[in-house]
């Protein structure tokens, strides 16, 4: 059965060590293994002695690689990693998307205590969590996880098995998960994730949760399933350890930069006193704090960027992603999109327009596996079958204004 669409979206290299992003990750998972394939039992018969020694339990190994088979089709995911090449107004637009800004409200009052308790703790804005949450899991969205999840240990062992690049990454990602049910932190049966072994709210590897993960909830477990505090807590704790956020700034400000030069990190006063503004024409809340100026793209929106940007930049090493983030974070908390628009883009489609135009690529022959305003491989390529059997160029697979109005009109 064909499955809801899910998102697309980058997540941290440097934190997975693995170059997959998190679009890839969320891939719609094959419902049956193939039988154990030859070498693959007396693989793991020698990998058994390699997991006691690391300290693995024999009854943890027993219980999750005693019978266990291969996920051969992860080959078939790593081989046909959908390629979408998007600019920057296309990235931003399909992140901070009405669903996404839609849910995270919604997030927020369901868990304003955890989100004020994060900020007294660690001193991250709750917009800029909110982001992260939205983008990698849809806010542990649990039709996510039914849907979009695989068994990760089935999906680990056949990497670790017969994956020749990096195998002894892909063992050590193993024995790590097995570490995790080995402290009771979760069970074989509710650890599903990427077909890479990526899991939870922040679609964290096994080596991650070991290594950065905190009980934030006091359970007695780091769990990055259920209840999102102890996900949402230890990214907190990543952004102000690795990404040396900053409590009490914020990440930058869209700004009029007309003939400013780049110049280094300024004061915000010394950026004001060179003739930046900002967008909105409201004073800068912290004239001694310092940032640098960015302009993505000659002719559009110019941000100045302060420490915190550089913190969310840390999750993930993409400038692309971290203006994402802030701009979805800032979207959720009440402001506008950006005043100065990217040239050449399109405003983002509203929650109904992305429906309707779900609707009818699936009314039309292009199906979009669902039609919930979220926009993930499924629509992405439908999209961009569509365009190329019209003609519609570039054939990008953008979900945008051109597309609705081509599709409005009919074949």
């Amino acid at each position: 059965m064909k499955q809801p669409d899910s998102p697309v979206d980058p997540t941290r290299r440097a934190l997975l060590k693995a170059g997959i992003g998190a679009g890839a990750l969320l891939a719609s998972p094959l419902a049956a293994f193939a039988a154990a394939p030859p070498g693959f039992e007396q693989w793991r018969d020698t990998f058994r002695a390699r997991a006691l020694g690391k300290g693995i339990s024999d009854a943890t190994w027993t219980r999750v690689m005693g019978r266990i088979e291969p996920d051969m089709s992860v080959f078939r995911q790593m081989a046909k990693q959908p390629e979408f090449h998007e600019q920057i107004w296309q990235y931003v637009n399909r992140r901070a998307s009405d669903w996404r800004i839609i849910n995270g409200r919604e997030a927020l009052k369901k868990h304003e205590a955890l989100f004020a308790r994060i900020e007294q703790d660690f001193g991250v804005e709750r917009g800029t969590l909110l982001a992260l949450w939205g983008v990698e899991s849809a806010y542990g969205d649990p039709l996510v996880q039914q849907n979009h999840m695989r068994p990760i240990f089935p999906a680990l062992a056949a990497l670790a098995w017969n994956e020749p690049r990096r195998r002894a990454y892909w063992e050590t990602e193993l024995i790590n998960a097995l570490k995790i049910v080995d402290r009771g932190w979760g069970t074989p049966e509710e650890m599903r994730g990427s077909w890479a072994g990526a899991m939870g709210h922040t679609q964290w590897m096994p080596e991650v949760w070991l290594n950065v993960g905190m009980d934030y909830d006091k359970d007695g477990k780091v769990s990055p399933f259920g209840k999102p505090d102890d996900a949402l807590g230890s990214s907190a704790r990543y952004l102000l350890n690795r990404g040396k956020y900053r409590r009490g700034e914020h990440w930058g400000y869209e700004v009029k930069a007309t003939g400013a030069a780049s110049g280094g990190s300024r004061t915000y006063a010394a950026w004001a006193g060179a003739g930046v503004a900002r967008a909105d024409g409201k004073p800068f809340p912290q004239p001694s704090a310092s940032a640098q100026l960015w302009v993505p793209v000659a002719g559009g929106p110019a941000f100045l960027l302060g420490p915190n940007f550089y913190a969310v930049r840390s999750y993930n090493p993409s400038m692309n992603y971290a203006l994402a983030i802030c701009h979805l974070g800032d979207r959720i908390l009440g402001a506008p999109p950006f005043i100065n628009p990217f040239p050449g883009s399109e405003r983002a489609l509203t929650l109904a327009e992305i429906q309707e135009l779900q609707t009818r690529l699936t009314k039309a022959g292009f199906d979009t596996g669902g039609t919930d305003g979220r926009v993930g491989n499924d629509t992405m390529k439908a999209v961009k079958d569509y365009q190329t059997r019209m003609g519609l160029l570039p054939a990008d697979g953008y979900d945008g204004l051109k597309v609705l109005a081509r599709l409005r009109q009919g074949n």
